[in-house]
């Protein structure tokens, strides 16, 4: 009699790699004719902007370019300008080789280091360098047993949660809206926005996405320091051919603003067009269940058998959420008048906490004060901010595909003291990565020899935690006959317990 393997492919994870290189930045910066000419340099800013991820056996590139910001002070009459430039670059970075069947990557970084000086009235240079990073997640197909027959097989299934992509887009959309000023506007020192998913739609072949950005704009109506903001949404509509796409499928979306310019509406005062390009990040997954042979034996033959680890992933959590914090610190003037204030974050990171882990990250504030002397100054105030959740385990249990964003920055000075509290809203993904032992082969080929032929009935006395199916295998006879012989309905044992084992059936 042959035994009968019956065997399927689940949908696995592979390795997780992380991988970074270096962007060198060196840049000109040219100052317009009708900007006013630089009197000093007040602050530097670098934010990269990822248009594409690519990946190939062995090797991941990366292609986008840097923003660098320079915020300056005027030599005639102090006011706060603004200049920016983009810094192209295409990275290429290894990965290890192998067969996978799709990939997750998640691009970040941090500068290293900047210096930023006025060369003349006219030029500013920027040097410096920015370390980018990236986290791959391989995803695989991985052949398993799920189920024997024959041979006298007993066999111990259990339930193997895996996830498949469904889809993995990166898009960029445009979209544009009227705004009205309250003055005309000199001079724009910031545009930030904040992405809103309304509604993720799947329907036949297409996933259809409805959000809006909420736009602020920070610009100057006047010669000096004194700045004003006006907020506008901007509403977007996306449709995204999809192949196959189940109904039963997760799907989630965050649109990120990577861009927005202003432009003059022709003979209307105030009027004016916001056009904005943002990022849209679609990911859709699908939960698939698959039982797997973790442990067999045979009553009738000598089984061989080896076994083998496979990683499954889990989508553990869709996030919403906000955390608050709160950067504090002394003025090095104590007179100092506030302007502003910006805040930039670093990439997330897992850090352990009370109960498993919890997912984070570093900020700093930047404060733009008029000081005594009549210069404007900015000063940095690093903190950390930390989601509420706190998930079981280790953090390399996990993964999160997230896009954090600050949705309010409230500076206030006192007594020569500053305090900036920071909202701070995280969307995304959390993965949990999940490890089973299960059976890799099993060959029956010598058969069992009987030698107590007259021994029908054995006592064992088992401990609680045991399991029935591990003492039927040491016995080899079949778990079921033993479960109906104690009278049993749980394979586990809670306590300990006699049990009749049947040498005969």
């Amino acid at each position: 009699m042959e035994l009968k393997v019956f065997r399927d492919t689940l949908s696995t994870m592979g390795s997780l790699w992380e991988t970074k290189a270096e962007l060198p930045i060196e840049t000109e910066l040219l100052i317009p004719d009708y900007l006013p000419q630089v009197f000093k340099i007040v602050k530097c800013f670098v934010y990269p902007v990822t248009l594409q991820k690519q990946v190939t056996p062995g090797r991941l590139t990366v292609e986008g370019y840097l923003r660098c910001v320079v915020y300056y002070q005027a030599e005639d009459d102090q006011s706060l300008c603004q200049i920016e430039q983009k810094i192209p670059f295409t990275r290429a970075m290894d990965l290890p080789e192998g067969q996978h069947q799709g990939y997750s990557v998640t691009v970040s970084g941090e500068v290293e280091y900047l210096n930023c000086r006025a060369v003349n009235q006219r030029r500013v240079d920027v040097r410096g360098a920015y370390a980018l990073s990236a986290q791959v997640c391989a995803q695989s197909e991985q052949e398993v047993i799920t189920a024997l027959a024959d041979c006298g097989a007993e066999q111990k299934l259990i339930p193997v949660n895996g996830l498949r992509t469904v889809a993995n887009l990166d898009k960029l959309l445009t979209a544009e809206e009227e705004v009205t000023l309250p003055g005309q506007v000199q001079a724009v020192i910031d545009i930030s926005g904040v992405g809103q998913v309304d509604e993720v739609k799947v329907i036949t072949g297409k996933a259809v996405v409805k959000g809006r950005i909420q736009v602020a704009l920070t610009y100057r109506s006047q010669p000096g320091y004194q700045l004003e903001t006006v907020e506008q949404a901007v509403p977007f509509n996306q449709i995204i051919d999809l192949d196959n796409a189940p109904e039963d499928a997760v799907a989630f979306a965050e649109a990120e603003m990577i861009g927005c310019t202003l432009t003059a509406a022709a003979g209307q005062e105030g009027a004016a067009t916001l056009t904005v390009t943002a990022m849209l990040h679609l990911r859709m997954v699908r939960q698939v269940e698959c039982y797997v042979v973790a442990d067999a034996f045979s009553t009738q033959y000598s089984a061989d058998v080896t076994y083998k680890t496979v990683a499954a992933e889990q989508l553990a959590e869709t996030l919403n959420r906000t955390a608050e914090a709160a950067a504090s610190g002394t003025l090095p003037d104590e007179n100092a008048q506030i302007i502003g204030c910006l805040v930039t974050l670093h990439p997330l990171e897992w850090a352990a906490a009370e109960g498993g882990v919890s997912l984070g990250g570093r900020a700093c504030a930047h404060v733009l004060c008029m000081n005594s002397l009549g210069e404007i100054e900015c000063y940095d105030r690093s903190f950390d901010y930390q989601l509420p959740d706190v998930w079981p385990g280790a953090a390399d249990q996990y993964r999160a595909e997230c896009w954090p964003v600050v949705t309010s920055a409230q500076p206030v000075a006192a007594g020569g003291e500053v305090t900036v509290r920071v909202s701070i809203r995280v969307r995304g993904l959390v993965f949990r990565r999940t490890k089973e032992t299960v059976v890799d082969s099993i060959a029956c080929e010598t058969a069992l020899e009987n030698t107590e032929p007259d021994v029908a009935l054995r006592i064992c006395y088992a401990q609680g935690g045991e399991n029935i199916f591990d003492i039927a295998k040491h016995y080899h006879v079949p778990p079921a006959a033993m479960m109906k012989l104690n009278h049993l309905e749980d394979l586990q044992l809670t306590a300990p317990a006699r049990l009749l084992v049947p040498m005969t059936v």
